[in-house]
């Protein structure tokens, strides 16, 4: 059996969906996952060519964690500004860190 296929790798998109890319490329490790355990038992291919077939998956494996990382980092960041958002924007004025007209500490030496 000789793995002459080469999983695409999709590209992560700013849009929403993020759960159902995220689902996409865990099925896409899955495949490329089967294909290594079927790789081990291939007695077509010589022992170098299964060594060079399991570093190409391996890559590929760790290009789609690595896009799942970058996915599940840009909803971390939308949650962040979201929740910054939510947020009032005006503290309360203590007039040491934050002063008003009325409210601050002048220090003279």
């Amino acid at each position: 059996m000789s793995i002459s296929s080469v999983s695409s790798v999709s590209t992560a998109s700013s849009g929403g969906g993020s759960t159902s890319e995220i689902a996409s490329l865990n099925k896409q490790i899955q495949s490329i996952t089967k294909q290594l355990k079927d790789l081990s038992s291939d007695d077509t291919l010589t022992d170098e060519q299964k060594s060079e077939q399991e570093q190409m998956l391996q890559s590929q494996i760790q290009m789609i964690e690595a896009q799942i990382a970058q996915i599940e980092q840009q909803q971390a960041e939308k949650a962040q500004q979201k929740q910054e958002a939510q947020q009032p924007a005006a503290n309360k004025a203590d007039g040491i860190n934050r002063p008003t007209d009325t409210n601050q500490i002048n220090v003279y030496v």
